[in-house]
């Protein structure tokens, strides 16, 4: 059972999601602290290049199955028009203004 966006814990991820979801590139943006980084997988990756292939140019959509560690853990069902759908797991860094520093994705 999916979780719905809108109970999700922590305003930042739960902003995040949504962005995501709603293939808004400009609010996904202003969520990022300056500098922000990604890994996918455990490797590194530029952020703006990932984020255009595997979320916005592909559809990229996430339904969230649970959360953890005050909602800063996710496991989702990923899913774009490139790879279908997986199982993910998803961890964030948030800063105190609420930004996201990093995040880190990859199969569950």
């Amino acid at each position: 059972m999916t979780i719905q966006v809108a109970k999700l814990s922590d305003p930042a991820v739960r902003a995040f999601v949504t962005a995501v979801n709603a293939h808004d590139r400009a609010a996904f943006q202003a969520l990022l602290a300056p500098g922000a980084t990604m890994s996918d997988d455990g490797s590194d990756k530029d952020l703006d290049e990932w984020t255009d292939r595997e979320i916005f140019s592909s559809h990229g959509h996430m339904d969230v199955d649970n959360e953890s560690k005050g909602g800063r853990a996710l496991i989702a069902h990923y899913s774009n028009d490139t790879w279908g759908e997986m199982k993910t797991k998803w961890s964030f860094i948030v800063d105190d203004g609420g930004k996201i520093i990093r995040f880190e994705t990859g199969q569950a």
